[in-house]
């Protein structure tokens, strides 16, 4: 034990520690008004870099096990739950589908459903697992993406009937209205811009319809950024709905998907679920970058 015996604020007490890891000095500074000392230590040791190592491993390990997971809820859902589904609840919606109306008439309802369910608060994406059955991407993306576009511009127009209603519903949740405003911040192409990551992230889609035009975003941005930000949705609601389809007709023929199409279902369903999480994660923190670029001038 050391002690420098000098009677001003810089006197300090060094007690050296050895151990099996390396010489470690704590340092006790004691302040000029003899109040509280400052407790510092410093030593030998190669602990940080082996923290960062296993922290990176244990990254690694939580995504490798998702993915298994995900491979193995595949799988399970494909061999037991599916064909229950569809024997009892799908094939019986399908033919009565099929035998109630033709591809134009369906297709006038799914445009319906999709244009006119949000403005109602009911969810639209039923029908859009329908769209993907009957049909296929091509024209099916085309009646998805026009439906969607009065959807979303009817209670834009209607929210605006009702703007101090929202306004003040949204001053109850603070934090997330001013989420929401980020999309009304900036010039157009700034408004485009958020409102195509509020469109990914898992945000309330009907909940955004009424209270946009409370955050002060125009509609040409709103409109733009909606029609962007709402492709992925449609293409997994598609995906979705061409996999039930696949799925019943082997069912409704009794035979058993061939190892082929099992496992391009069972990679297709894991690139699905893996691909959305990743891009509403993405979305969630360029968000939060936003906000905290908006709330910077206010602070200084």
């Amino acid at each position: 034990m050391t002690y420098n015996g000098n009677e001003d604020a810089g006197s300090q007490l060094k007690i050296p520690i050895e151990d099996c890891n390396g010489d470690y000095e704590i340092l006790i500074e004691r302040e000029e008004l003899g109040g509280g000392g400052a407790l510092t230590s410093s030593g030998g040791g190669d602990g940080g870099g082996g923290g960062s190592i296993w922290s990176s491993i244990g990254r690694w390990a939580k995504l490798v096990s998702l993915v298994i997971f995900l491979i193995v809820l595949g799988v399970c859902f494909f061999i037991w739950i599916a064909p229950f589904f569809m024997n009892k609840e799908l094939i019986p919606i399908l033919n009565w589908e099929t035998e109630t109306f033709t591809k134009p008439v369906l297709a006038v309802v799914i445009f319906a459903s999709i244009a006119l369910f949000p403005t109602i608060l009911l969810p639209s994406t039923p029908s859009m697992w329908v769209t993907g059955m009957t049909f296929g991407y091509g024209f099916g993306f085309l009646l998805i993406i026009v439906g969607v576009m009065v959807g979303t511009s009817l209670p834009y127009f209607f929210g605006s009937l009702f703007y101090h209603k929202i306004e003040e519903w949204l001053e109850r949740f603070p934090k997330k209205a001013s989420i929401l405003r980020l999309a009304g911040e900036g010039d157009l192409f700034n408004q485009f811009k958020a409102v195509v990551l509020l469109r990914i992230s898992p945000f309330p889609y009907i909940v955004y319809n009424y209270c946009a035009v409370a955050t002060g975003v125009k509609f040409g941005p709103y409109l733009l950024g909606t029609m962007v930000g709402m492709v992925p949705e449609i293409f997994v609601a598609m995906y979705t709905g061409m996999m039930m389809r696949t799925l019943a007709d082997a069912s409704n023929d009794q035979r058993s998907l061939s190892a082929r199409q099992i496992v391009c279902t069972v990679v297709g369903f894991v690139l699905t679920v893996a691909t959305t999480v990743g891009v509403t994660v993405y979305a969630k923190r360029r968000l939060s970058k936003l906000q905290e670029e908006e709330e910077q001038p206010l602070m200084q």
